[in-house]
């Protein structure tokens, strides 16, 4: 890349979280309940997590002071709605003071309505197997937008909608596999799960469960009911999906097999996208994934693999943006991109690369308007624990104490200057 790049004057800079991975004792969601199993596919319950539930103010403004003009959270359902029909005010009032304190430090917010997690009682009721839970996720996300609209820059309906049919995939390979664990867990946790919430292991469908081709049909819908609710309160406010889109790429002879895997993990959301009302895409992008004639490869051998265990390919980004842009023919948000690593300078220059291929598709002329690091902090990353790093800043759990790494320095130094590259 030749020269300096000035990027467009309002484009997003910031930082993402979830809710249930940062605000800890998130106790009326399904995650909760879930963690606590005994044969429990987390390695350990999420607790007190890094408390941004109580230092969001202190959190807020750190991002702010590093440089970004954005920052991407959750409000979390199970403390909106913690039982069907019984909303919390009290919590509808915490999320509007996150929204003022953001205002307060010039951050413009990003909310997301659904990160993965569910309250309890829409598990009970089927969860996302259930024709209804459509209608009231609608509901939710019109009353979100009527309480809290007015200080809302943006909002994403459902994280990354396409994520239970990669797991699909993935739990299919693993069971070939003979996988150990996994057998374990769809055996006896999938039992004590299903009973914990006192249903039928047929009927447990969390989000992350709702792997069968009806199931994405709920999903879908949720999402178009959201955009109604969210229009019929604020129709100028932008709102939009996101997804998780791996680099898909064939070595010889496996153009096939990539392009069938694309059409069910990415086409048929991308192509509602282009159909639907969205506003904009969320493409949230980590690695590649490599396809022979026979299906999945893996990584080459020798090449660098993150904490998470795919492959270290920042380059990825690029073509994702292209990808969805082109199947959408919608404004593109970065909503999502980042590496797990224990080395910082490791992570700086995965970010480094990746803006690289995104300045390259501003230059190419495709509309992006924002990039959001996965992670602010180093959080809970759902089944893993608190084993692996994403974060920006580092937070000692025992002190709740905060350290920023260099690499949100030189992140937020970028978002300062909106251009690239920068000294």
């Amino acid at each position: 890349m030749n020269g300096v790049v000035k990027l467009p004057e309002k484009f997003l800079w910031g930082t993402a979280t979830a809710a249930h991975q940062v605000e800890g004792n998130n106790i009326n969601s399904d995650s909760w309940v879930l963690e606590h199993l005994p044969h429990s596919m987390y390695l350990e319950p999420s607790g007190d997590s890094i408390d941004h539930y109580h230092r969001y103010k202190e959190d807020i403004a750190l991002l702010a002071g590093l440089g970004f003009n954005s920052y991407r959270f959750s409000v979390e359902w199970a403390r909106i709605e913690p039982e069907k029909g019984s909303i919390s005010h009290a919590s509808l009032d915490h999320y509007k003071r996150m929204l003022e304190c953001c205002y307060k430090h010039d951050l413009a917010p990003m909310v997301t309505l659904h990160h993965f997690t569910s309250p309890r009682w829409l598990v009970r009721e089927g969860g996302w197997g259930s024709l209804e839970t459509a209608e009231r996720f609608g509901k939710y996300a019109t009353l979100v937008a009527k309480e809290l609209g007015g200080m809302i820059h943006s909002i994403c309906t459902i994280n990354e909608a396409n994520i239970p049919v990669m797991l699909r995939s993935m739990w299919m390979r693993r069971m070939e596999e003979a996988d150990e664990d996994n057998a374990v867990f769809m055996d006896t946790g999938m039992v004590e799960a299903a009973a914990a919430f006192g249903i039928s292991r047929e009927n447990f469908k969390p989000f992350m469960y709702a792997i069968q081709p009806e199931d994405m049909d709920v999903v879908l819908n949720a999402h178009n009911q959201a955009i109604w609710g969210v229009k019929s309160e604020r129709p100028d406010l932008p709102v939009g999906i996101t997804l998780a889109l791996q680099d898909l790429q064939a070595t010889k002879g496996g153009e096939e097999v990539r392009d069938e895997y694309r059409r069910e993990l990415q086409d048929v959301f991308l192509n509602a996208i282009r159909e639907g009302n969205d506003d904009f895409v969320g493409v949230q992008t980590y690695s590649r994934s490599r396809f022979g004639p026979d299906g999945p490869i893996g990584p080459e051998d020798g090449v660098p693999l993150t904490q998470m265990g795919y492959e270290y390919y920042p380059q990825a980004l690029g073509s994702t943006i292209r990808y969805a842009a082109e199947k959408t023919g919608k404004p593109v948000i970065v909503t999502e991109n980042g590496i797990g690593t224990s080395l910082d300078s490791e992570r700086s220059e995965y970010f480094r690369v990746a803006l690289q291929c995104l300045v390259e598709c501003l230059k190419d002329g495709i509309d992006v308007r924002g990039y959001y690091a996965w992670s602010a902090f180093d959080n809970y990353e759902w089944n893993s624990g608190y084993e692996k790093t994403f974060g920006l800043i580092a937070v000692d759990r025992r002190t709740q104490k905060r350290k920023v790494k260099s690499s949100a320095y030189w992140l937020g130094e970028v978002a300062k200057q909106n251009r690239f590259p920068i000294d």
